[in-house]
């Protein structure tokens, strides 16, 4: 919450300057709370920087699928769950003191993938066969296994796998990503986040704050529906000389202002929000207006069918953002953890396939597209959710929530397609068969591949140098070129 400014000494506050100035596009410019040259004390907190250390990517795509996707039923193929069905899941060790453990002492049945699996690809490898487009890429393709969450539940985990941290107060993977690089093209957010237009995730904003790192690193998070960003174009009768004298006044008024509450970011990256407004009306509107690509790039993402549209324009996009510089995109697929989530305890079959039908040809796309266009050898794409599903249900034909077993993949930039890591989870799919893997290497190997140390990339805060992987990742070697 910013602090309330004082205003006895002038006729209108700050904010309601601000307000009559620049109406609209100063909104979406606003939530990504970007700094400019001369704002603050630091400069330009988002301009370009170099990376740590050699990097294979510039960007990052990052499709976040709320709700838990279930690893036996799409990339981690289980036989014994057929032999098994219908009967008792057996006891299993190495889940002590966990809701699993709860669930195995109810009584419970084995649930097999209702759809088959079929190999794919040039090392037959198990896919679904729901994924009737993502097979083709499967060779591009790396595939992390037993990835282990820090909660059982879908807020925290929400969190975990956004954050790092299963608390609401640390900065998201994108905010690391760009206070680590800044962003190439100044005259868009460096972090933009694309929504699913039924509904946002489970907590929100919070998926994507800034923390306690600087405002300025928080995502910008472009409209679910209609057009992406209101306002573009300048309302009657300004121009954009009037609008650059007021920004140049509005700069005289907080120069003493911010000069004396040095530790106010929230304030400086408010005002500077605004002239990142005044940047994006001569870019944005070419950017965020995907009508204009040719007829069968949008049938390749599939916008001409209803189920496929929401997500294709998503990830259609994601690929327009990163093809002008944005640093990082957040593509979120699923309401919270409700029927148009990912989260089946229930009528796994129906729902399992209307959401696999609504990604698979617009993440199918993504990839071919920033192939075809050159980007993808220096784009990182990953998938993830915030945990995987247990091989069993107590009441209904469904998963509940497992915390040990999500599967992730990673492609591009780097990436060793055909690869794995973490070895192969146990029979049924519960958790890995030998040591799990944290999701604190998945985000080290993501900041390794733009070029960031891990362990290097910190900010003191409260007395310590916190970071994205708390106390340190290992990079997951193994799938690397």
């Amino acid at each position: 919450m910013l602090t309330k400014l004082n205003v006895s000494s002038t006729p209108f506050s700050r904010r309601e300057m601000l307000c009559h100035c620049f109406n609209g596009v100063g909104a979406i410019a606003l939530s990504s709370f970007l700094a400019k040259d001369g704002w603050t004390a630091s400069g330009n907190s988002l301009a370009a920087k170099p990376p740590m250390i050699p990097a294979k990517a510039k960007r990052c795509i990052f499709l976040y699928m709320s709700g838990g996707v279930p690893q036996m039923d799409t990339f981690d193929y289980k036989p014994a769950l057929e032999k098994y069905a219908g009967q008792p899941m057996p006891q299993v060790t190495g889940v002590e003191g966990t809701e699993i453990e709860r669930y195995l002492r109810m009584p419970n049945v084995v649930i097999p993938s209702p759809f088959p699996f079929a190999r794919v690809g040039k090392n037959g490898r198990y896919m679904s066969t729901l994924f009737e487009h993502l097979k083709d890429c499967v060779d591009d393709l790396a595939f992390v296994h037993g990835v282990k969450m820090d909660s059982n539940n879908h807020a925290p985990a929400t969190m975990h796998v956004n954050t790092g941290s299963v608390f609401q107060t640390n900065p998201s993977v994108g905010a690391w990503v760009t206070y680590g690089l800044g962003t190439v093209n100044q005259n868009l957010p460096g972090y933009v986040v694309l929504q699913d237009p039924r509904g946002g995730p489970l907590n929100g904003e919070a998926v994507w704050q800034s923390g306690f790192l600087p405002a300025s690193y928080q995502g910008t998070s472009l409209r679910r529906t209609g057009t992406p960003i209101l306002a573009l174009n300048l309302p009657p009768g300004q121009t954009r000389e009037r609008e650059r004298m007021q920004l140049d006044f509005l700069y005289k008024m907080n120069e003493s202002h911010a000069a004396a509450r040095l530790e106010a970011d929230e304030l400086e990256a408010r005002i500077a929000a605004y002239e990142l407004a005044f940047r994006m009306q001569t870019e944005a509107p070419e950017v965020v207006d995907s009508s204009k690509e040719p007829q069968y790039i949008q049938r390749l993402y599939g916008l001409d069918k209803p189920e496929t549209a929401p997500f294709g324009k998503q990830c259609l996009l994601a690929r327009r953002l990163v093809e002008k510089g944005v640093r990082f995109v957040l593509a979120i697929h699923g309401w919270e953890n409700g029927a148009l989530s990912w989260d089946f305890h229930s009528t796994l079959a129906p729902r399992l396939q209307a959401r696999v039908r609504e990604v698979d040809q617009p993440v199918t796309a993504l990839l071919k597209d920033l192939k075809q266009r050159g980007l993808f050898e220096d784009t990182l794409v990953v998938w993830v959710s915030e945990m995987g599903r247990t091989p069993f249900n107590n009441l209904t034909i469904g998963r509940n929530h497992n915390q040990y077993g999500m599967v992730t993949w990673f492609a591009g930039a780097g990436i060793k397609g055909g690869a794995e890591a973490g070895g192969p989870t146990d029979d049924f799919g519960l958790k890995s068969a030998h040591a799990p893997i944290p999701v604190r290497d998945v985000h080290a190997t993501l900041l390794h591949q733009l070029g960031l140390d891990d362990k290097a990339l910190t900010f003191l805060h409260e007395g310590r140098y916190k970071r994205l992987t708390d106390t340190g990742g290992s990079v997951l070697n193994g799938i690397l070129v």
